[in-house]
């Protein structure tokens, strides 16, 4: 028999956290202390109830982010450990969110025993992947992908969506110098010369979240 683990689940979906909240209450050895819609109300809460182990989804709405939300819990003295739950498996969402102090980075369409251990690994503090995460991050071992800033990241971001430097520059409220120099960073750490190129290797290489 496990012992207790006390949860705190954040999601921005009602009807999913309604699903989650039920299916963990049929484990019988985790007790759900709160639920959260936003990532600042997981900070608060987690603050409060002091919960074992903080099931984080990623994607948040409004707000701060799972990962922001991840960096502010775990920054806590003896704080909760934060199992991220997400349908999002992209290199940069791994990364960042494994930076941020995640014990453990679990998809959605794991099954509900897998996500019963994973909860009692997490408190036991055990780092704990999801098979196609962990293929992921074993991949980026090997060949680390390009670390781009978070900078970098937006107009990249923006660049998928066919933006120009005008439009993006406007977008981030940064000089279209700015952006300039920010696509040359990025080609150099991508290997590529042009914009199509940047697109096609980030989407390759998954570094679009």
């Amino acid at each position: 028999m496990n012992p207790l683990v006390r949860l705190l689940v954040c999601d921005d979906h009602a009807v999913v956290r309604a699903g989650l909240l039920a299916l963990l209450a049929s484990a019988g050895d985790i007790e759900v202390v709160g639920e959260a819609g936003s990532g600042e109300e997981a900070v608060t809460l987690a603050s409060r109830l002091r919960p074992q182990v903080v099931l984080m989804d990623l994607q948040l709405g409004s707000g701060i982010d799972g990962v922001e939300a991840t960096r502010r819990i775990t920054a806590e003295p003896d704080g909760p450990y934060v199992l991220v739950l997400t349908t999002f498996d992209t290199d940069a969402d791994i990364t960042r969110a494994i930076d941020a102090g995640a014990t453990g980075y679990l998809l959605k369409a794991e099954r509900p025993e897998e996500l019963f251990a994973a909860v009692h690994a997490a408190a036991a503090g055990r780092t704990v992947l999801s098979p196609p995460v962990a293929s992921r991050v074993m991949a980026q071992m090997r060949a680390p992908a390009p670390r781009l800033t978070e900078r970098e990241q937006e107009i990249l971001a923006r660049l998928s969506e066919g933006l120009g430097n005008r439009e993006i520059a406007r977008a981030l409220f940064i000089s279209e110098a700015t952006v300039k120099t920010h696509l040359g960073r990025i080609y150099d750490k991508l290997g590529v010369e042009t914009r199509a190129g940047a697109v096609a290797t980030a989407k390759e290489r998954r570094l679009l979240r």
